[in-house]
């Protein structure tokens, strides 16, 4: 399998590169993505072959069809971080809530939040590229919340590997941030950022591109890579629990096989949904990719309206913080998709230089055929965490958003998979609010009133938080960042 570039070759890059270099140096020609050259085609044939498989059965045979330059023995070691998970064998339980809605929970893992199913045996497979190579790499990660806990604990203590995790200070639940400051691992180094999680991104991307950053770094015989979803090491985790769900739903006799559903994922970055869009195009039966967002509800209006637009945007903190994004990485590779290299880098050059891109309307035609999407408010999202509640689920506010677009964007009779992200350990605080009426109320008391409330434990890696030592203290200006960063170095 080999990998090419959404903008296009600028000369100076490789017009191939394989996936192990794709993920190596996730950054492309002209600020682009790498993504596969072909997807390969699943068929019918393989959804029936694994109707019975459990989860690393699946995808240690996916990653085969895909055909990666990866030794068996290092994709062995990356399925066992699964052996991690509350049960080995079902990592993502598929739970029914309603007749026609099944929740997807994809937070059981270490960090209790979704990145776990993509970051835990990514963070193996690019370790041990690196090692193989003698080479050493700084990974660096930019996070709203939940992709920081996860990389940190992937990578703290391997050889060959340094990474520096940049959060938005004020921007995170104290749960997560904790996640990331008690990190005590020499090869860490966690930066708290005054501005906001797009400031983070920004700022990741500008020194993956950055010639005098990459210069400083070979000074220091140290290579650059990336931990976010712009790298497709965490795409391609990132497509096999989609796969999982739709076959977990005929197993629970909920659809037959080659019967369609819709995938139902709440979206900051668009890299989970992305997962769902590239399970689509090799054959998964799917009516439609439903999005659902809180109310930075730029996506929502790009799929109404084909307009990307963030010339009059200025992020709201809510009470779904992971998704507080108004840049979309991934919507690139969407655009790649449909409408090809040259198309993307046209309209990627009018978001980066002018904050706006518009679509043609054949262009947004072909979009809506593959996606839908509304948006959820705080206080309705605080609703349907109530509602759940009463009726015997108890989930986060990101999972809530997509009891919003269940209601509103559900076009025809069909099984619906929504994606729960993060455990509601995680934003105890808003949940306690919604199910009490508490407000204000610290994250050690929420977790309490909940666990009470719902008769349910604490996980002893949440618990044991509060009583670690804060080892990073840093926040400084995105404009410090580089200096930061080598000073760790």
């Amino acid at each position: 399998m080999n990998f090419i570039e959404t903008r296009g070759n600028d000369g100076s890059h490789p017009l191939t590169v394989t996936f192990s270099e794709a993920i190596l140096s996730p950054i492309a020609s002209f600020g682009g993505l790498y993504v596969p050259e072909t997807l390969p085609q699943l068929g019918r044939e393989f959804l029936e072959k694994h109707q019975h498989s459990h989860y690393k059965e699946l995808a240690r045979d996916f990653l085969h069809v895909f055909d990666i330059d990866i030794d068996q023995s290092v994709i062995e070691e990356a399925l066992a971080c699964y052996d991690t998970f509350d049960d080995p064998k079902n990592p993502v339980p598929v739970i029914q809530v309603k007749e026609d809605l099944y929740v997807s929970e994809l937070y059981h893992g270490p960090t209790r939040a979704f990145k776990d199913m993509a970051l835990q045996p990514f963070g193996t497979v690019l370790s041990a590229i690196a090692k193989a190579r003698n080479e050493n790499y700084l990974i660096l990660a930019a996070t709203s919340g939940d992709t920081g806990p996860a990389a940190l604990e992937t990578f703290k203590n391997r050889e060959n590997v340094k990474v520096a995790c940049m959060y938005p200070a004020h921007g995170t639940s104290d749960v997560q941030r904790l996640q990331m400051v008690t990190e005590e691992a020499p090869n860490l180094k966690v930066i708290g950022i005054q501005g906001n999680f797009d400031d983070a991104q920004s700022a990741l991307k500008n020194l993956l591109a950055s010639s005098r950053f990459n210069a400083a770094l070979k000074a220091k015989n140290v290579a650059l890579s990336a931990a976010n979803s712009v790298n497709f090491g965490r795409i391609i985790f990132q497509i096999i629990y989609h796969i999982h769900n739709y076959l977990e739903l005929v197993r629970q006799g909920a659809v037959v096989l080659g019967e369609k559903v819709y995938l139902n994922v709440p979206s900051g970055n668009f890299g989970n949904v992305l997962g769902g869009f590239y399970a689509m195009q090799m054959g998964l039966p799917v009516e439609k990719l439903v999005i659902a967002s809180n109310e930075n509800n730029i996506l929502t209006r790009f799929i109404h309206t084909g307009i990307y637009d963030m010339r009059e945007s200025e992020l709201i903190l809510t009470t779904s913080p992971a998704m507080d994004i108004l840049k979309s990485s991934n919507v690139e590779r969407v655009l790649y998709a449909l409408f090809g290299a040259e198309r993307t880098r046209e309209l990627m050059h009018d978001l980066d230089t002018q904050k706006v891109y518009r679509l043609r309307d054949a262009e947004l035609e072909k979009l809506q055929t593959f996606f839908s999407a509304d948006y959820c408010s705080d206080d309705e999202g605080k609703a349907y965490i109530k509602q759940a509640f009463k009726t015997g689920y108890l989930m986060d506010p990101h999972t809530a958003t997509c009891f919003k677009t269940y209601e509103t964007c559900k076009e025809k009779d069909l099984v619906m998979i929504a994606y729960s992200t993060a455990e509601w350990t995680k934003f105890s605080p808003t949940i306690a609010n919604a199910l009490t009426g508490e407000e204000d109320v610290q994250d050690r008391v929420a977790l309490a009133s909940i666990s009470k409330e719902a008769n349910v434990a604490i996980p002893p890696m949440i618990e044991a938080l509060f009583s670690k030592k804060i080892v990073h203290t840093d926040s400084i200006a995105k404009e410090s960042i580089e200096a930061e960063i080598l000073a760790f170095l």
